[in-house]
């Protein structure tokens, strides 16, 4: 549970840092799924809490809400972001925040099942193209 809470707890600290460093909040979206890709750079790792996330049933109940957490984080974070960017309108930014972080932590899961971080650079391309994050 000390771990789960910990990753999060650093992963909503980044977050905060890297809006605080932007230009302006689009920088800091186009800038998101670095978050994420450092993981495969270390070693082919996928992030602690889509692992742990995926063996949801089997935790322990304290270590579910740290998981969920993690999520409510980069939800909560791209909503607010995706909002203050105007990207889109504050009632479509949290169906859009969860589609972003689904597919974000789905393109590690494929790239990482493949040993190909080449493969999550493209599939983060795509998204780009598909005006799913911003170019």
């Amino acid at each position: 549970m000390a771990v789960a809470r910990r990753y999060w707890e650093d992963s909503a600290a980044f977050l905060e840092t890297l809006l605080a460093e932007s230009s302006d909040p689009s920088a800091a979206l186009r800038r998101y799924p670095e978050t994420f890709r450092w993981a495969l750079e270390n070693q082919n790792r996928i992030c602690l809490c889509s692992f742990m996330a995926s063996e949801y049933d089997d935790l322990p109940e304290p270590v579910r809400t740290e998981v969920q957490k993690f999520a409510e984080v980069n939800v909560a974070w791209l909503s607010k972001v995706l909002s203050a960017a105007n990207t889109v309108s504050s009632k479509e930014s949290e169906p859009r925040a969860r589609a972003i972080f689904a597919a974000v932590t789905g393109a590690q899961l494929m790239a990482r099942s493949r040993s190909d971080i080449a493969l999550y650079d493209a599939v983060i391309a795509s998204y780009r193209v598909a005006g799913l994050l911003p170019a």
